[in-house]
């Protein structure tokens, strides 16, 4: 399956697009369900795509993730 594309806003209040795959996940709901269960632990972290780079989101700093409609463009 392929990737989501995550909206998240930090604690800063900055925002940011990114994507996030894992090719273990079967569905949708299930790799959204990873997203939300890993970023609601305190030491939840996420390796994530902005454009070519790896960027790691750190759940303490995430404030909102908001799933991109399809068709989103990083």
């Amino acid at each position: 399956m392929e990737g989501l594309v995550l909206r998240v806003r930090l604690v800063s209040g900055d925002s940011m697009d990114v994507s996030y795959d894992d090719p273990g996940a079967g569905s949708e709901e299930e790799l959204i369900d990873h997203v939300v269960s890993t970023l609601s632990n305190e030491s939840g972290v996420l390796r994530c795509r902005h454009g070519d780079r790896l960027v790691v989101l750190f759940a303490r700093s995430v404030s909102t993730v908001e799933v991109a409609p399809r068709g989103a463009v990083l």
